[in-house]
């Protein structure tokens, strides 16, 4: 498998009153996906938005592929409302679940594909007994449901350990990734790439996105 390099911003950078016309925006401006972060107050301290937005989006949005953030303390309870929404990547995190090959299975069985995320303070390794059933996995590179934190370069170890153990794994980076920390993310081994504030509030989207995919790119091999 060739992997590729791809560009997905986070939408909730975006003005969410017009969040279908920013959305379209982003993805005509070069946008390989776009990110939905999806956050219930428990697993982390805010609220975003859940399945009926994502739905509404998907109705104006036919073709782009979604992919779901779950920052939530029960991903399994959301399952079947995103599949239902058209979402085609769910990703979650592993730290609040128990089983998380009975969940992933149930992503699958959705008609999903299935990402696993990890918080700073999680081992990597924590990711081993599940790799075979990961479409991707999502290594946050500051601690999820807060604004405004800097790139913490020291996960990068993660993303490294990541793509030497297993070469043909989608990873994908969060948090603070732009122009100033695309080269480190790409020579780490991360290939699939959220960025919030520094593509949606770029004065040229496209030239941001296609800037950074070009550096991505150029460290796949």
């Amino acid at each position: 498998m060739t992997l590729q390099a791809k560009i997905g911003p986070s939408i909730l950078n975006a003005d969410l009153a017009n969040l279908t016309a920013e959305s379209q925006k982003l993805l005509d401006n070069g946008a390989d996906y776009l990110h939905l972060d999806v956050m219930d107050g428990s697993f982390v301290p805010n609220l975003t938005f859940g399945h009926p937005m994502v739905k509404c989006l998907r109705n104006n949005i036919k073709s782009a592929f979604f992919e779901t953030h779950m920052m939530v303390s029960n991903p399994e309870q959301w399952i079947a409302p995103m599949a239902d929404a058209g979402v085609n990547l769910y990703t979650f995190h592993i730290e609040p679940v128990k089983d998380v090959c009975k969940v992933s299975r149930q992503v699958q069985e959705a008609g999903m594909k299935v990402g696993l995320a990890i918080k700073p303070n999680t081992s990597v390794e924590a990711l081993q007994q599940y790799m075979d059933i990961a479409d991707l996995v999502l290594v946050m590179t500051v601690e999820p449901g807060f604004g405004g934190q800097s790139f913490m370069e020291n996960m990068m170890q993660k993303v490294q350990w990541l793509r030497s153990h297993y070469p043909n794994i989608d990873i994908e980076v969060d948090g603070g990734v732009g122009p100033k920390t695309i080269e480190c993310c790409a020579k780490s081994g991360a290939n699939w790439i959220v960025s919030g504030t520094a593509v949606v509030g770029a004065t040229d989207q496209r030239k941001v996105i296609t800037e950074m995919r070009e550096v991505v790119q150029s460290y796949l091999k």
